[in-house]
């Protein structure tokens, strides 16, 4: 059977969902917390010191306007101070690990990386710009489709029935992706929790999408009741992490459990179709199986740059471009089913009224001794 070929991906995520490790050990290891709290005391590392670590609060009321702007502006700054505190406590807390012959620890949910030109991850910030304008790409030319070639309705609206979904979710990717980008240039707690928020919410808006189109519903109604209880999650998901805690491993949880139903969804639809560019789908689904895997069989970066979410975020960018030519395909092929089925019904509607007035015109000049033309045909 078609869907065989995904079984093996599918048990191998499944089977791996399960046995998420559960900590950074490099965070809770004695000498780096006590290496951050003595550099963000005197605001230096040996004879390294951050300017930042030097702001201070100092009575600064919230008031007014711009005395909360003042307080937002230092909180940026001391955010800075922290982050540059972590990332050479932990470059010096690596080094001691490697003389004794010990292997890279995650901090705060990330692997040790070396900075370039202040870029904490170069390699995944490069794949986020590629990922975010592949993305632009193909939302742009799903748009250009829509309403430059194929067929539209009076007041140029689209035959397409997802057309507005698809475009939401264009909007969505390029945000997610955004925030990756800046996320990828330098860690701070702000961003983390945009990029964190971005990607459950287009996740979540993706598995939305493989609900709607995989079981064809058009209903507006319907639309709006099936995805309501996986919207109140999503929500929820969100608040937890911005409002109570940052966990980055349940967070990680939820976005492989999204994903993986998606995958799923996509795939029973997949191998059921008879869509003529189904193999396109069927393609991104084998690999970004594959490419989930990396996301929970992490490994350190190679000489600091690589690591596997990079490497992940390198091979969506072919999967993009892939993904919305079958959104493409999509819309070509049901919007031409509906007006060839929207022809079909016209000459239908035809042949049978031109019938009707024939045999009524029939009826009228046949004289009156004759047999009914009904029996007459069937006699026939």
């Amino acid at each position: 059977m078609m869907l065989n070929r995904y079984t093996i991906v599918f048990l191998l995520v499944f089977s791996s969902f399960v046995t998420i490790l559960n900590a950074s050990a490099g965070d809770v290891d004695p000498h780096y917390r006590s290496c951050v709290r003595q550099c963000e005391e005197v605001g230096c590392f040996r004879e390294r010191c951050f300017p930042n670590c030097k702001a201070s609060s100092d009575g600064v009321t919230i008031d007014h306007p711009w005395n909360m702007l003042e307080s937002l502006y230092v909180h940026w700054k001391k955010g800075n101070c922290q982050n540059d505190c972590q990332y050479y406590c932990m470059l010096n807390r690596e080094k001691e690990r490697e003389l004794l012959n010990e292997s890279p620890e995650k901090y705060h949910g990330k692997w040790p990386f070396e900075r370039i030109y202040g870029i904490q991850e170069p390699t995944s910030m490069a794949f986020s710009i590629l990922n975010l304008v592949m993305h632009f790409h193909g939302w742009m030319s799903f748009s250009t489709l829509l309403y430059n070639k194929l067929p539209l309705k009076a007041g140029k609206r689209s035959y397409y029935e997802y057309a507005s979904l698809w475009h939401a979710y264009g909007l969505l990717s390029l945000n997610c992706w955004f925030w990756s980008v800046i996320f990828h240039i330098r860690y701070c707690e702000l961003m983390e929790r945009l990029e964190n928020s971005s990607t459950v919410v287009f996740l979540g808006y993706s598995l939305i999408m493989a609900i709607l189109r995989s079981f064809n519903v058009k209903d507006e109604a319907t639309r709006v009741m099936i995805p309501a209880p996986l919207i109140s999650f999503v929500t929820t998901h969100i608040i937890y992490l911005n409002s109570y805690k940052l966990a980055y491993e349940w967070n990680l949880k939820v976005c492989v459990l999204m994903t993986v139903a998606q995958l799923a969804i996509w795939a029973i639809w997949g191998g059921l179709s008879s869509h003529p560019s189904r193999w396109k789908l069927q393609f991104v689904i084998l690999v970004s199986g594959i490419a989930l895997s990396l996301k929970i069989y992490d490994f350190p970066p190679y000489q600091g740059l690589i690591d596997a979410q990079a490497l992940r975020h390198g091979i969506t960018i072919p999967l993009t471009y892939l993904w919305w030519s079958f959104i493409r395909d999509d819309a070509a092929f049901l919007t031409y089913n509906r007006l060839n089925s929207k022809k079909s019904n016209a000459l239908a509607l035809f042949s049978h009224t031109h019938t009707s007035l024939y045999i009524a015109t029939l009826e009228k000049a046949a004289p009156i001794s004759s047999p009914p033309l009904s029996l007459s045909l069937f006699q026939l």
